[in-house]
């Protein structure tokens, strides 16, 4: 079975909601600073980072293609 990782660089969000109308179960919007944030990331150096199951990996990758400043990242394993 195949690892899926999901990277998100916050602080260059712009808080466009794409990610969030293409994958609403692993992200949302923050009222503190209306930018994503990636539901279980772990954040690591300004980079959020968290692992899913395959099942969300349509998903995700849709949402990370929808970013305007490409700073979410899908990688399978």
């Amino acid at each position: 079975m195949s690892k899926i990782t999901i990277t998100h660089q916050r602080n260059k969000c712009i808080g466009c909601n794409y990610c969030v109308e293409f994958a609403p179960d692993r992200w949302v919007m923050s009222k503190r600073d209306g930018k994503a944030t990636l539901v279980g990331g772990v954040n690591k150096k300004g980079f959020y980072t968290t692992k899913i199951s395959p099942i969300e990996l349509d998903e995700n990758v849709k949402a990370a293609e929808a970013c305007p400043v490409k700073i979410i990242k899908v990688k399978e394993f």
